[in-house]
């Protein structure tokens, strides 16, 4: 099998590094509540320089704001957890980053910060997409989440299901 095709028994990371590689195309990652977790699963495989640019953490508004060119409109009127925010998010760094795929987090990892709308746990995971599918230029998604568990478990959920994402984002594009 060549090295450059997926396996099932590969993991997450490497089968998204031997997709992307493959396909010739480059990824960025925008994290707030996992503050780096996905950069640094993406960047644990040999090689993953071929196709990722960066990571920033942004877990402040501010920069939110600052680094990825969320709105300040979006932070006040939906909050900096939410699908606007997350869409966004990964829009702002795919397109600071001349990237073909972004990805992004946001959420509350907890305890604290919780209210009856957003309870922790609660998490977006955006994907954003600058190649040509089908009839469209580029596209997005965001996927709304709650997980259960302490802080820590909430980040690692957030991370694996964002590269969930984008692996089936991977898939929704190659069988276009």
């Amino acid at each position: 099998m060549s090295t450059d095709q997926p396996d099932d028994t590969d993991l997450l990371e490497e089968r998204i590094g031997k997709r992307l590689r493959a396909r010739g195309e480059t990824i960025a990652v925008a994290e707030s509540l996992t503050g780096g977790l996905v950069c640094s699963r993406l960047t644990s495989v040999p090689g993953a320089s071929d196709y990722f640019d960066r990571g920033t953490v942004a877990y402040s508004n501010r920069a939110k704001q600052r680094d990825l060119g969320v709105s300040r409109e979006s932070l006040d009127s939906d909050g900096a957890v939410s699908e606007a925010v997350a869409t966004e998010m990964a829009r702002g760094v795919r397109d600071i980053a001349g990237t073909t795929w972004g990805v992004s987090t946001t959420g509350i990892a907890g305890p604290t910060g919780g209210t009856d709308e957003k309870p922790v746990g609660l998490v977006f995971v955006g994907v954003a997409y600058a190649g040509s599918w089908g009839t469209e230029s580029s596209f997005s998604r965001v996927d709304r989440h709650v997980f259960d568990g302490q802080r820590e478990a909430v980040a690692q959920q957030s991370a694996t299901q964002s590269l969930r994402a984008l692996d089936l984002a991977l898939d929704t594009i190659e069988s276009a």
